[in-house]
């Protein structure tokens, strides 16, 4: 099909992290097994979230979620990459390219949200625990992580939307490993100079409002903490944080430097890595983060160790 002086492109290929035959080998065999470990990892906390029923609480309600979420975000990514390593190159239609940056903004989008969330579960369990039934009941529960996953589709919607609205006209390469909006604005030959500004006023105003909701609570809970005369009681509510911030501080680092920088202050390698980072890296350490230093989530993994082997 031609469009005036150009022709329209229904295929695009993605070039992948590396084009080395050796190289694709080698990273065929690490992002497998951490392909393995994101799903063994993620799939046993919602397992024994679920089965365990001191995990019933609002926490660990958003907790499962949250690993549901980098399931997704990882299975949107990882195995047309691992396609990709094996045929040096993956050809997809570009609906199946439109419709991967969908899932990619929709699990990433519904990750800040959740992060929200967790964050004012914090700040009422730790400045308000006599209201904490209250406040965080399991009707208030189910409606924010309901809008975490509206507010993901609302914002992914947006980004397809914009590239719907666009005619590709080649070449038909990105130089990316899965289809990412910056890479295919490349490909278009229609006008973008609004286009391309739409997603980061959507990306950055979510960044902006979830990171002030985050912060706030933080601010009342450290507040909080100070004020506490018991040294054990102050170790014991810093604790209860320094997982959730951990998590927030390695996430919304990677994606504000993606998706709300300005695109010239960083090269195609960088965006790659960065891209590798909170795609596959941070889906990877979640369990890792949100359970190694939590005495629920440990004494419920040894019970049900116990059960299993007795």
């Amino acid at each position: 099909m031609e469009v005036g002086n150009h022709t329209i492109i229904t295929e695009i290929i993605i070039l992948g992290l590396t084009q080395d035959p050796t190289l694709c080998v080698i990273f065929f065999v690490i992002f497998l097994g951490i392909y393995v470990v994101i799903l063994l990892g993620n799939i046993s906390i919602i397992i024994l979230i679920r089965s365990c029923s001191q995990l019933h609480t609002p926490m660990y309600l958003f907790l499962s979620h949250l690993a549901f979420v980098d399931i997704g975000y990882s299975t949107s990514v990882i195995p047309i990459m691992l396609i990709g390593f094996l045929r040096h190159g993956t050809v997809l239609l570009v609906t199946v390219c439109e419709a991967q940056l969908y899932s990619v903004v929709m699990f990433g989008t519904a990750e800040c949200f959740l992060l929200a969330a967790m964050a004012c579960d914090r700040y009422v369990a730790i400045c308000s625990p006599l209201f904490y039934s209250t406040h965080m009941s399991p009707r208030i529960c189910i409606l924010l992580v309901g809008a975490s996953y509206l507010g993901g589709c609302v914002n992914a919607w947006t980004f397809t939307s914009c590239l719907l609205s666009l005619s590709f006209c080649g070449p038909n390469q990105i130089d990316h490993f899965f289809c990412d909006f910056s890479p295919l604005l490349k490909l278009s030959c229609s006008d973008i100079s609004i286009i391309q500004i739409i997603p980061s006023i959507s990306s950055g105003s979510i960044i902006v409002v979830t990171v002030f909701v985050i912060a706030l609570s933080y601010i009342y809970i450290l507040i909080t903490i100070l004020k506490m005369h018991s040294t054990e009681g102050r170790h014991k509510a810093f604790s209860t944080c320094t997982s959730h911030l951990t998590g927030v501080t390695l996430y919304y680092g990677t994606i504000t430097f993606i998706y709300v920088m300005p695109k010239s202050s960083y090269s195609t390698d960088q965006n790659k890595v960065v891209s590798v980072f909170y795609t596959v890296v941070i889906p990877m350490l979640n369990p890792l983060i949100y359970s190694l230093r939590n005495r629920d989530v440990k004494e419920a993994l040894r019970k049900a160790t116990v059960r299993i082997y007795s």
